[in-house]
């Protein structure tokens, strides 16, 4: 990043691209539910990071700095789109496997009934819980982590991603006519 700042180094642009744009794109698909989305959104974070490059503080992490950027551009995208569960789940309903379908951002696919049920069931979630969620189960990050890309307190992180879970077995329960 210092290189772009300081030097206008295209190849350094090319390099952080390189290194960024499958987990940008994993993220933000997994925060919209959308593939399509989340490729335009992952372009979007990177033509932000070119035009912002002299904001960027040295003394502080890219990749906090970059996941931030993408983060705001996912929540901007979900309060424009206001029917954006309702939509979500009229897709989801007509196309079973969309992820499988349209490619997901690792190039894996979603196959099974099960998986779809739990895509379908976190797209429910309020928008806070999902990210939360998202980042900690789907993306493997321990809650410090989560904590630092939200920019909330570490025990905001871990009652997001506990009321998160919650909600998110009851509506599986339900889903799936399990008992407790």
């Amino acid at each position: 990043m210092w290189h772009l700042q300081h030097e206008e180094n295209q190849l350094a642009f090319e390099d952080l691209v390189r290194r960024w744009q499958k987990p940008i794109r994993h993220l933000c698909a997994r925060i919209t539910g959308d593939a399509h989305l989340a490729e335009d959104l992952t372009q979007e974070a990177f033509v932000r990071v070119f035009l912002h490059r002299h904001r960027f503080r040295g003394g502080t992490k890219f990749s906090t700095w970059l996941w931030r950027i993408s983060l705001n551009l996912c929540y901007t995208s979900l309060r424009r789109s206001k029917s954006h569960q309702e939509r979500t789940r009229q897709v989801n309903a007509d196309t079973p496997d969309m992820l499988g379908t349209y490619g997901d951002p690792d190039g894996e696919t979603i196959r099974n009934d099960e998986a779809e049920i739990v895509q379908q069931a976190l797209q429910t979630l309020p928008e806070q819980l999902r990210i939360a969620i998202t980042l900690r189960y789907c993306d493997g990050m321990k809650l410090r982590a989560v904590a630092q890309k939200l920019n909330i307190p570490e025990t905001t992180a871990a009652s997001r991603c506990a009321l998160g879970l919650a909600r998110l077995a009851r509506r599986l329960r339900r889903e799936l006519g399990i008992t407790p």
